[in-house]
């Protein structure tokens, strides 16, 4: 536990030299831009705003990369372990409709074609599968979902006609936008990669 916990440690202090060493520039880069005498705020030293803003932004992306740690072998972070499971709920859901509409079931009176569910079904159970082995391509996809969700959720609280209804809405957006969030720091550390002795 030590041996690990030492060579993350190594790990962590290597990807901050290297943003360092990515981000040094020499000093008048980084002096600050000279305003002309005209008082009309153009840039006339050797950086434009926009390439200070590019190079901030760059600063600030090193600095969250080398905040970051590596999968370990076999890791799955906490945000895609509920992504899978949610995942597996909706494939169960979708592949009970896809069996009663083959059998023929009646619902409500509306006459449900099977091939679209079938086809949900599918996507669901192969996106459970990519979650709960935390692959990029899983995770993307969810996000998706959850966004597609996020905006039917805001959507459907313009047209809400009981409380009930407004409160149900209200936390499927919540939940969704929660997941969401956890999931971008989820994704960035699954395209870091791999830790040495790693598959």
């Amino acid at each position: 536990m030590t041996g690990s916990r030492d060579r993350k440690r190594a790990q962590r202090q290597k990807r901050k030299r290297r943003s360092a060493d990515r981000t040094a520039m020499p000093a008048e880069a980084r002096a600050p831009t000279a305003i002309d005498t005209q008082g009309n705020g153009s840039a006339t030293g050797s950086e434009t705003f926009q390439e200070r803003m590019t190079r901030r932004y760059e600063e600030r992306n090193a600095d969250a990369r080398a905040k970051l740690e590596p999968l370990e072998p076999g890791e799955r972070p906490k945000a895609v372990t509920v992504a899978a499971i949610v995942a597996g709920v909706l494939g169960v859901i979708f592949t009970v409709s896809a069996i009663l509409a083959v059998a023929g079931v009646d619902a409500n009176g509306r006459d449900i074609k099977p091939a679209p569910v079938i086809a949900f079904a599918i996507v669901f159970w192969a996106m459970t599968i990519g979650l709960w082995r935390a692959r990029y391509w899983a995770v993307l996809g969810f996000q998706t979902l959850l966004l597609l969700m996020m905006l039917a959720s805001a959507f459907g609280l313009v047209v809400v006609t009981s409380v009930l209804q407004a409160v149900g809405t209200t936390l499927l957006l919540l939940g969704s936008g929660a997941l969401f969030y956890f999931m971008i720091r989820a994704m960035a550390r699954i395209q870091m990669p791999s830790p040495p002795g790693a598959e």
